[in-house]
């Protein structure tokens, strides 16, 4: 097994990619790969996917214990033989003054070596005090090699080579230059999800390519095997009940959906069915609907353009289908979206209208109080705050008074800094996005409620006429 955890001194240093490269070229080796990425994200964990062959798995400080965190990734681990952790941030950046929540802190709990991604544009000899303090700062680090990046030529990797072999121990595995053709498209929450580019393949094999000749990865594989053996991986719990069917929309609009929470939804006796926003001119035969997040925005003329999926969708939700959605899936189901001066027809299921920012309006870690108003079955002695996270450039506009809402907001901004979750009749709509925890399993909750609501117990939908799509 060879496990490493890859970081930076600093966010932006290229990363990322050089994290999709590396897993591209393993997997090109004929090496199982599994990817990790540290805290809330949906892109990048897309690409590490794509490039690794295997869903990539997310470790968050914040929603999951450390005892969830070392089962989670003794489980995701089982059969790989490379395990590669990106870090958040810079190594030691976190939310919590001590770092409990830091990089270096996932690699304390993981015992994982650090390969550390330097940006060296401009330096040469001060590169040594950064790798010293970096060694210094924590001595339970152990940063085993450290790969130059966005190097202007062979004269600068010269210098930086002799200057970290004269002053430090830490070993060069890797030294990758500028180059544009390793770059991938971003926009305002980062990197372009690999759901939406038809040539996400072609660029991960170009990536791939480069860094296999500037990473010396027999090197890599040397400094990172480890024979400690991994945490035990506990079983998924498995919910007895009938099966019911999700329809989840998976297309370039919505891809924001994390592995764990769909496996959760499977193990809770959901069948996922997938179906295309864009394309589909009618839902597949299912009992309930999941929109997740994405970039509908981008994609508002294909969304409204479909009348026929939009109608349908009003009508379920009208007709007391459950349905969950986040963020972008909330901004599908509003009345209409506006985005740079020009406004689209969305479902209406929610009689209110999202406009877009140029600013985030909720970003980060959220904290969430149930109301007496949350259609889902739930425990509150033990559901008593729920963790989850947001990241949204849009403001929902014009909601009736009597709006119902299933959270207070304790921390974050959600709605309008004080609520989320907008309820009507079995819609649940949030800009939150939840994850499936040993404190909070939403999937077993939003399943429960469909059995209920197919056994006529569900809330009772409302006699109103249906809204105009």
């Amino acid at each position: 097994m060879h496990q490493f955890l890859v970081s930076a001194a600093h966010k932006s240093s290229g990363k990322t990619t050089l994290s999709i490269g590396l897993a591209a070229a393993l997997r090109e080796r004929g090496l199982a790969v599994q990817t990790f990425k540290k805290g809330p994200d949906y892109i990048d964990p897309l690409w590490l996917g794509l490039a690794a062959g295997r869903p990539c798995r997310n470790l968050d400080f914040f929603l999951s214990s450390h005892e969830e965190i070392l089962a989670q990734y003794a489980r995701h681990s089982a059969g790989a033989e490379v395990c590669l952790v990106e870090g958040n941030k810079g190594l030691y950046d976190g939310l919590a003054l001590d770092g409990v929540n830091s990089n270096a802190a996932l690699a304390h709990l993981l015992a994982l070596p650090v390969i550390l991604v330097l940006d060296a544009r401009g330096m040469t000899r001060g590169i040594a005090p950064l790798i010293l303090g970096y060694q210094a700062f924590d001595r339970g680090i152990r940063i085993a090699g450290v790969i130059l990046n966005r190097l202007g030529g062979s004269r600068h990797e010269s210098k930086l080579r002799a200057v970290i072999e004269h002053y430090t121990d830490v070993s060069v595995v890797g030294a990758v230059a500028e180059d544009s053709r390793m770059g991938i498209l971003e926009r305002h929450l980062g990197l372009m999800p690999a759901n939406e580019s038809s040539a996400a393949v072609e660029r991960i094999g170009e990536i791939s390519r480069r860094i296999a000749q500037q990473v010396d990865l027999d090197r890599l594989l040397a400094l990172t095997a480890s024979a400690a053996p991994l945490p035990q991986a506990l079983p998924q719990r498995r919910t007895p009940g009938p099966t019911v069917r999700i329809g989840v929309a998976r297309d370039e609009a919505f891809g924001f959906y994390y592995a764990d929470d769909m496996e959760a939804l499977a193990a809770a006796g959901a069948q996922i069915v997938p179906f295309d926003a864009l394309r589909d001119v009618r839902l597949p035969e299912v009992d309930a609907l999941f929109i997740g997040g994405g970039f509908p925005e981008y994609f508002m003329d294909a969304l409204s353009a479909n009348v026929a999926l939009r109608s349908e969708i009003l009508h379920r939700i009208e007709s007391g289908m459950p349905a969950y959605a986040e963020c972008g899936g909330l901004m599908y189901l509003a009345r209409t979206l506006t985005w740079k001066g020009e406004t689209r027809t969305m479902t209406g299921a929610i009689a209110a209208d999202i406009v877009m920012h140029d600013k985030p309006v909720g970003r980060g870690y959220v904290k969430l109080l149930p109301t007496a108003d949350h259609p889902w079955p739930h425990e509150p002695a033990t559901e008593d705050e729920i963790r989850c996270h947001e990241f949204h450039y849009s403001s929902i506009e014009n909601l009736p008074p009597d709006t119902r809402y299933a959270y207070r907001v304790s921390r974050g901004h959600g709605i309008d800094g004080e609520r989320d979750g907008i309820v009507y009749k079995n819609l649940l709509a949030s800009y939150s996005h939840l994850r499936s925890t040993a404190a909070h399993d939403w999937a077993a909750r939003f399943v429960a409620f469909i059995r209920q609501c197919m056994a006529g117990r569900g809330v009772a939908a409302s006699a109103s006429q249906p809204r105009a799509a």
